[in-house]
């Protein structure tokens, strides 16, 4: 109504639709209610939490984050304005797995036995390896990822998929971490880089027990498959690249700066991997010391 007051009078607005001045009037000095106002900024920050994420959370890691930055709102409100903004989380598509079991290699029990969570970090680790299009051709990256904090601790990538791609990602993780006293478990699926002679003494220099998962089954995966359909929702589907260098450069700050900094991560009560290992030492440090 009061966008239309510059082309037709008032009074004809109010006859035409059966309202009266005194009443128009008082609607334009009537105040927003406090619920109106409070949608309103909520609906700004969940605007901008969603676009801090790159566009990618949906209402749980939205709701989590007010949470975290002081606002009190129930998830079925953050549902309901989420809509009203038109904001919704990006849907995981399948993908095929690159797996390479036709070998003479050894092959590891499956030690970790979906036992995806660990008291402390550098326990267990779990690696894979995906493939990219570019449109230079095919990039290949493996990754390693630590179980306590789903933090990715090593990477590499390839135009190719042979030992030396997972044997780099080994070396990049154990140049920063140094595996438990406890033992470190490392597992990976039977691909043939895994099971190479050069892997495999690789991780016995380092007395790291190996795991493997059984034969065509996914889930003793899960957690390095479901990181694998994160990255390529929330960033490899929606991105064309143009060569291995430009995918390359990408997909290193999604991984280091985004997912290991500042995605959060629902296993991990919604904090970021860095987050929750600092979180891990902060609390060892004061115990220590207490």
């Amino acid at each position: 109504m009061e966008s239309e007051k510059v082309n037709v009078t008032i009074t004809l607005m109010c006859k035409v639709l059966k309202l009266s001045r005194s009443g128009y009037y008082a609607w334009m000095k009537r105040q927003p209610s406090p619920r109106h106002q409070e949608n309103a900024i909520l609906s700004e920050r969940i605007q901008q939490i969603h676009d801090e994420s790159r566009q990618t959370y949906g209402s749980p890691r939205i709701h989590a984050s007010l949470i975290a930055r002081g606002f009190r709102a129930s998830r079925q409100r953050v549902v309901r304005l989420m809509a009203q903004l038109g904001i919704c989380a990006q849907a995981k598509r399948p993908f095929k797995v690159t797996t390479d079991s036709e070998h003479d290699g050894p092959i590891a029990p499956n030690i970790l036995d979906r036992t995806f969570t660990t008291e402390e970090p550098d326990q267990a680790w779990v690696a894979d390896i995906t493939y990219i299009r570019t449109h230079e051709g095919w990039l290949y990256l493996a990754v390693i990822i630590d179980l306590f904090s789903r933090r990715v601790v090593g990477w590499s990538m390839a135009e190719h998929m042979r030992t030396p791609l997972v044997l780099n990602a080994l070396k990049a993780a154990l140049g920063q971490r140094i595996p438990a006293q406890t033992g470190l478990i490392f597992h990976s699926d039977r691909g043939s880089q895994y099971a190479s002679g050069d892997y495999q003494q690789a991780l016995l220099k380092r007395g790291i027990t190996c795991s493997m998962s059984r034969r065509a089954n996914c889930w003793d995966n899960a957690v390095a498959e479901s990181f694998f359909g994160t990255l390529k929702t929330e960033l490899i589907y929606p991105t064309t690249f143009a060569n291995r260098a430009m995918a390359k450069t990408v997909i290193a700050e999604w991984i280091e700066v985004f997912y290991n900094r500042q995605r959060l991560h629902s296993t991990i009560g919604y904090c970021t991997p860095v987050q929750f290992e600092e979180n891990y030492w902060r609390t060892l440090n004061q115990t220590l010391a207490a």
